[in-house]
């Protein structure tokens, strides 16, 4: 989760300081938006993180509470000729 954090939060300090950038902001307020913009992203992707997870977790439990289909029982894999 920490990487996650770490990747959103340097991905959403180069977007941000590059659109302050692009503005012609100050360099104060580009450090500003660029912070901002980081802390965001950050909380954004742990959050996207967290449901992601969260859904391969319950993915695999239903996975493991089906039961295993008749088809794939083995005595019904060889054909009986009689």
């Amino acid at each position: 989760m920490r990487l996650l954090m770490l990747i959103g939060g340097l991905l959403g300090f180069g977007i941000g300081l590059f659109f302050s950038w692009a503005e012609q902001s100050s360099g104060g307020s580009c450090l500003w938006h660029a912070c901002l913009a980081a802390y965001l992203a950050a909380l954004l992707v742990r959050w996207w993180g967290e449901a992601w997870r969260r859904n391969l977790a319950d993915a695999l439990r239903e996975r493991q509470a089906r039961p295993e289909s008749p088809l794939h029982s083995p005595s019904f894999s060889k054909v009986n000729k009689s």
